[in-house]
């Protein structure tokens, strides 16, 4: 496989977080590769020559998401052991949920969002894992993601009471 040049890389990029950009406002079934290849201004051509179609860009976009959420876990964890560890992870959890704008699928394809979930939560559930110091890890970090989808899904906590909530399920005294 050919190596990927740092301007392809950027423009791919630039592709997926249109991706987003546009998904967060339209929907999984109204996502349209013009209106993608619009807000990450190239072309059509362009973005077919990255993505050669919808579903194609939506796998990426998926890829993608977790390879940035996996990123973000080891930026916050790096240096860290045990406790310690887990919860700047549980900390992480409760900011991304606050900033990840595309929750708002929720209210426009609660069927998409249910699907992704079920294909996101055992990737979670087995990078929570080896986190856990107390207890059956997986039925922990099983609990832990259920927890943060619920938030996702429902919201209407505070950011102070859902990390307080993540804690007491992780068996983690407050700081």
């Amino acid at each position: 496989m050919p190596s990927i040049s740092p301007s392809d890389h950027d423009t791919r990029t630039r592709i997926l977080r249109a991706t987003f950009e546009v998904l967060s406002r339209k929907g999984h079934g109204k996502l349209n590769l013009s209106e993608v290849a619009a807000q990450a201004r190239v072309s059509r051509p362009t973005l077919y020559r990255f993505f050669g179609s919808k579903a194609e860009l939506l796998a990426a976009f998926g890829e993608y998401e977790t390879s940035n959420i996996e990123a973000g876990l080891r930026l916050v964890t790096d240096g860290l052991e045990g406790p310690a560890r887990l919860d700047a992870v549980l900390r992480y959890m409760v900011e991304h949920h606050g900033e990840y704008s595309l929750s708002r699928l929720v209210d426009i394809e609660p069927d998409y969002v249910l699907v992704q979930l079920e294909r996101v939560v055992p990737i979670l559930r087995r990078l929570l894992e080896p986190l856990v110091t107390r207890g059956d890890p997986r039925i922990v970090a099983g609990t832990l993601v259920r927890l943060a989808v619920a938030h996702y899904l429902v919201g209407g906590d505070d950011r102070a009471e859902f990390l307080a909530q993540l804690r007491q399920a992780a068996g983690l005294a407050e700081p």
